[in-house]
């Protein structure tokens, strides 16, 4: 995590320590044994594509859309300090996961101390009761943080848990706790950070491909020995003390290769630059943002204090009632929250954070006031209210109100198209709840008492009208120009079944296509199944023009980074629309995805079946 952020939820600080590593070795020790690591799998070249499926659609990430709640651990030899270094003159200085290069500590000193390290307490099982008590689905621990200590037994180096400590020799905390996450039902996955201050080949890019294949050594023995579900990159920006050189072609490649090991992995946006077109999903830290997010998946990673780490000074802890509130937010938005606790030095998580997780699964259990937040997402249907938030599931909106209204008052939801309400209730209550029709909207007014302080959820049932019935498309006829100026004659004509695409720096359309200077034109039609106002979204680099019934929606065609550019169009359901896509690649990376959403239709890629190529 960057230092400048300090306030990810301290809920894991037991487990997330686990990730901090220091500045100092990184190159096999001697008595070592030798490893020859994979060599990075190719990234391709012309006739290459990288999208092989849609994140908001494809089953290998259901789960992860469905979950919503994830617990993250920050657990390294860092927690061994507990957030304070001691300095030969006596002066303290304070810090937990970025202790080594904010206080400035020498790296044999670092390395001394990390041979004390002892997490002899740390339960598998107690972590991942704790997890399962807050309703969290899924846990996410720092297998190496920017300070480079790994902490399972990796043949790689010796700098790691088992070889350079004092812990068990015989205990691995990875393996306990993906035996513990499996028995409990909750998926397991683990954070490795890219940046790496203590092995001496990472900072130089002349000798950065020899740290780059210890680095696919490290993950390949975490994918074939653990079988995560996801991996969570960290440290992949530009910055120095020391150099970091990690660059988008990097984190192609290692994406790519970790594609290779285990296709159905969920992989976060950090594997390369932290751009829509990195990975599966996008990672706010510290913050959540106020709607969904175009073009990507996305999860909030926050401190349950104002560390990731360990520190015992820190007692500045969320309320419960905060916590419940944010994880409501990122719902409505289609996000998911990973919670953070970092165990200390014996790798017990702090009571207060395993306390106010305990709290956080009451409220989720309690009178089913979960149905708001797993499986659930954008309202969609209603703008957010002031007076709370609003997700959806099937045919039910779910309120969850954080301002209760005085007795006889109404609470008003602002409608995004037409729908009816069949019925409404208070979940936990008898009470009867009455809805009107008002103004550009709803009032809806309960006749009783919140539930209860933190949010009471209301639960609508409503009717959003007839949808046309899937379409019967193929896709969009592709047309394949050897130029970026889509002149001349193309030099091969197909259908496409959808514009989902990523051929990134080495990928083209075709085989005879080379990977710069190329251009394409989609063009047909597209049915939608609501008639509803949609949002047309593209995810492209370098240009791109949109147009629908010949009028022009987008027009982007200035060269640029990967970018997103949206149009608010009104679809009727059942009629084909007419649809051209142009767009071209100069040089660098190529990426093209047409999304669409409207308040019925969840954001997605367009599917083939509403695609026609006539």
């Amino acid at each position: 995590m960057r230092r400048r952020v300090t306030g990810l939820a301290l809920l894991l600080s037991a487990a997330l320590a686990a990730a901090a590593v220091p500045l100092a070795v990184a190159a096999p020790a001697e008595g070592t044994p030798a490893l020859a690591p994979a060599p990075p799998r190719p990234a391709g070249g012309p006739g290459t594509d990288h999208a092989t499926d849609d994140p908001f659609t494809a089953d290998r990430a259901n789960w992860f859309r469905q979950d919503r709640f994830g617990m993250f651990i920050h657990f390294g030899a860092y927690s061994n300090l507990e957030g304070e270094y001691k300095r030969p003159d006596g002066s303290v200085c304070r810090n937990a996961e970025w202790i080594k290069r904010e206080c400035k500590i020498p790296a044999a000193e670092y390395e001394k101390q990390a041979r004390s390290f002892d997490p002899a307490d740390f339960d598998a099982k107690a972590v991942v009761r704790a997890a399962k008590d807050a309703g969290m689905k899924y846990i996410v621990i720092t297998s190496k943080h920017h300070e480079g200590y790994a902490m399972w037994p990796t043949k790689v180096n010796s700098y790691n848990l088992r070889d350079h400590s004092s812990f068990d020799k015989n205990r691995d905390i990875l393996a306990e706790l993906k035996t513990a996450s499996d028995d409990a039902g909750i998926k397991l996955g683990f954070y490795y950070s890219i940046w790496d201050w203590h092995d001496p080949d990472f900072p130089d890019p002349a000798t950065f491909p020899k740290y780059e294949k210890r680095m696919y050594a490290q993950l390949k023995e975490l994918v074939d020995t653990y079988d995560p579900a996801l991996l969570w990159f960290d440290g992949e920006w530009d910055t120095e003390d020391p150099h970091n050189p990690w660059t988008a072609r990097d984190g192609e490649r290692l994406e790519s290769y970790l594609r290779g090991l285990d296709p159905d992995l969920v992989i976060n946006n950090r594997v390369g630059k932290r751009r829509v077109v990195d990975g599966d999903y996008g990672t706010p830290e510290q913050e959540i943002p106020d709607a969904p997010v175009d073009g990507q998946l996305w999860e909030s990673c926050m401190t349950l204090n104002d560390h990731w780490g360990f520190a015992r000074y820190d007692q500045n802890w969320k309320s419960s009632r905060t916590l419940v509130r944010n994880l409501l937010a990122t719902t409505s938005r289609s996000g998911n929250y990973l919670l953070n606790v970092g165990p200390d030095a014996r790798g017990r998580i702090p009571q207060p954070s395993v306390d106010r997780l305990k709290e956080m699964g009451t409220w989720l259990r309690t009178a089913g006031q979960g149905e708001a937040v797993y499986g659930a997402r954008y309202g969609g249907l209603v703008e957010e209210p002031k007076w709370g938030a609003v997700s959806r599931k099937g045919n039910k909106l779910y309120a969850a109100v954080t301002q209760w209204p005085g007795a006889g008052r109404s609470l008003h939801l602002t409608a995004r198209t037409d729908f009816a309400v069949k019925s409404a209730r208070v979940l936990g209550s008898s009470q009867k709840v009455t809805v009107t029709k008002a103004g550009d909207g709803y009032d809806i007014t309960p006749s009783g008492a919140a539930t209860n302080p933190t949010a009471t959820v209301i639960e609508l049932t409503v009717d959003p009208g007839r949808a046309a019935r899937p379409g019967t498309g193929k896709g969009l006829k592709q047309e394949i120009f050897d130029n970026a100026e889509l002149s001349g004659a193309p030099k091969l004509t197909r259908v496409d079944p959808a514009v989902n695409h990523a051929w990134k720096f080495q990928g083209s359309p075709d085989a005879s296509i080379p990977s710069d200077r190329f251009g394409v034109r989609w063009s047909g039609s597209i049915e939608p199944r609501h008639s509803e106002t949609y949002t047309l979204t593209t995810v492209s680099d370098d240009v791109v023009r949109v147009w629908i019934d010949g009028k022009l929606v987008i027009d982007s065609w200035n060269p640029h980074e990967p970018k997103i550019d949206k149009a608010q169009v009104a679809l009727t359901a059942g009629k084909r629309h007419s649809i051209r896509i142009d767009y071209a690649e100069n040089t660098g990376e190529a990426h093209m995805k047409l999304l669409w959403s409207s308040p019925n239709q969840p954001q997605q890629v367009v599917p083939r079946t509403q695609l026609f190529a006539r």
